[in-house]
């Protein structure tokens, strides 16, 4: 069982940059699942934006949706058991409750921006990029 927590989000200028934080905690390490960022909008379905997946050989590697590439980072402190995913240039559109997702890690990088491929999931964190 792992328990999420994202933090971090808030009302941001469009153009500015914020640092969304995914804590885990339980009886795991953040470091033995893939973890997924979504994100959904007022009357919108829930969408991917970022995961980090680990891949034996190539070790922890990101995935990211059209949307987020260019402008999102997703990076993992294994020592912290947290996730972060930095925004930058952010835009009216990026307004939405942010919300981290873990999963074992995924054989087929196809899985990780389906958001019914994770078992375990944060509150959410709201963005706000004002228009």
């Amino acid at each position: 069982q792992v328990r999420l927590a994202e933090s971090g989000g808030g009302l941001v200028q469009a153009g500015g940059s914020l640092r969304l934080s995914c804590q885990a905690s339980g009886r795991t390490y953040i470091r033995s699942y893939a973890i997924g960022w979504f994100r959904q909008a007022h009357e919108k379905e829930r969408e991917f934006v970022a995961a980090v997946n680990w891949d034996g050989l190539l070790g922890d590697t990101p995935h990211y949706a059209d949307s987020a590439k260019d402008r999102f980072t997703i990076s993992r402190d294994n020592a912290k058991d947290t996730v972060f995913l930095q925004m930058s240039s952010l835009k009216t559109e990026d307004t939405a409750v942010y919300y981290c997702a873990a999963r074992p890690p995924a054989p087929d990088s196809s899985r990780l921006s389906r958001a019914n491929e994770y078992q375990y999931w944060g509150q959410g964190t709201q963005v706000t990029v004002p228009s």
